[in-house]
């Protein structure tokens, strides 16, 4: 599944309410924690292509039930995001001022996502999370819980935790 953004803050928005639509398309609840992440992952993602590149882009969101191959028996496959546009600059998480409004997008995605990073693509470049599901309990059936925000960052020679 895929949304192509326009380079226009008010894309954000839409790409949240398809992302959100597209959640619930697949069975999972909006008040489910994973898929509160997966929104403010989108926004946070889309955010940044708008904002830093002015350069259309194209959304992707990839959901285990559309890619359960791979994955070992009782795994879900991960959430994937993805964010692909015509800007050749890497993505550089900074640090902020307490007193900045913007800046970090980045440190929420590595601090939330289980997995990110980035690659060239063409003349541009794709932007990358994943989100694990978790494992099946054996002999329950039951999925066992999945801490998000356990991702420890440094800026300035300090951590931080992105809760």
């Amino acid at each position: 599944m895929q949304l192509e953004i326009r380079p226009d803050p008010a894309e954000v928005g839409r790409a949240r309410r398809w992302a959100r639509s597209r959640l619930a398309g697949s069975g999972m609840d909006a008040d489910e924690s994973l898929a509160e992440t997966v929104i403010l992952l989108v926004s946070e993602l889309v955010t940044n292509a708008v904002v830093h590149t002015g350069c259309p882009a194209v959304l992707r969101l990839v959901l285990p039930a559309e890619d359960a191959g791979g994955a070992p028996a009782g795994v879900m496959p991960p959430v994937r995001l993805e964010v692909a546009d015509a800007d050749c600059r890497a993505p550089v998480p900074r640090c902020s001022d307490e007193d900045e409004t913007g800046g970090r997008g980045l440190a929420l995605v590595d601090g939330l996502a289980d997995r990110w990073g980035w690659t060239r693509e063409g003349a541009g470049k794709r932007i990358w999370c994943e989100l694990d599901r978790g494992a099946q309990v054996a002999g329950g059936g039951a999925t066992a819980a999945v801490a998000y925000g356990t991702g420890i960052a440094a800026c300035g020679g300090l951590a931080y935790e992105a809760v």
